[in-house]
């Protein structure tokens, strides 16, 4: 399969950013990566490999960003409101610097944004911030509430919550959202959820899938047995979902 490497000095976050691209047409997927992981983890884990099938029969085309997540969630030298703040410049750098990157080189309208664990959170937060630029998302062993503990995870922002937090935290915001506009919007979008029943996350995934319910937002959620946070679940689970 066609694979390019990508990298330019970022406006939005004044600092070099890399990416890998697999493919050349099909819907345009923004893949994120995992916990301050890198771009290239999920070729060296097999994930690609796993994807190889509908990427080189022109299904997909996948974008495998960088992260930041060191230096913005995961920057805890730094105030809370100073990492959100690096995080908003983040989405920017995905929204006005990849994706303008990835029209360019393939014409297909329909985008995706998927993620695996804090990837889940990046894809999630982003397509449900800005419904009207993709037509599905895919979070699998995804965090959606990082102001909230669960187990060995301790809460990001150590019981700080501003608006660009709350803003930023889906199962915050969802519960809340009445605006007939942006809830059409949402119900356009094709959402898949995939969680193992002994992750962490699973509460958490099943608070975000009520909470979709509630307002009549379709998503599938896959519970998977046992505990599906590592790759070998995440090879299957583009698979089967992307």
């Amino acid at each position: 399969m066609r694979r390019e490497y990508y990298a330019w000095d970022s406006a939005a976050l004044n600092r070099r950013m890399e990416l890998l691209v697999f493919g050349e047409t099909g819907a345009r997927v923004l893949f994120f990566p995992t916990r301050k992981a890198r771009f290239y983890d999920y070729e060296n884990w097999g994930v690609m490999q796993a994807l190889q099938p509908k990427i080189e029969a022109g299904l997909l085309q996948v974008y495998c960003v960088d992260s930041v997540d060191a230096e913005s969630l995961y920057a805890f030298d730094k105030l809370p409101a100073e990492r959100i703040c690096r995080h908003l410049q983040y989405q920017h750098y995905i929204l006005e610097e990849v994706l303008p990157l990835s029209a360019a080189t393939n014409p297909n309208p329909f985008l995706i944004a998927a993620g695996c664990s804090m990837g889940a959170y990046h894809a999630i937060n982003l397509s449900f911030r800005h419904p009207n630029l993709f037509g599905k998302v895919v979070g699998m062993s995804g965090r959606y509430d990082l102001t909230q503990g669960m187990a060995t995870f301790q809460d990001l922002f150590q019981g700080y919550i501003d608006e660009n937090v709350y803003l930023n935290t889906p199962n915050r915001f969802i519960p809340n959202l009445a605006d007939d506009f942006y809830l059409t919007q949402l119900r356009r979008l094709e959402i898949t959820l995939a969680i193992g029943m002994e992750d962490a996350f699973l509460q958490d995934n099943l608070f975000l899938s009520e909470q979709l319910g509630s307002k009549d937002i379709t998503h599938q959620l896959y519970v998977w047995e046992k505990e599906a946070h590592n790759p070998a679940a995440w090879r299957r689970m583009v698979d089967l979902y992307l």
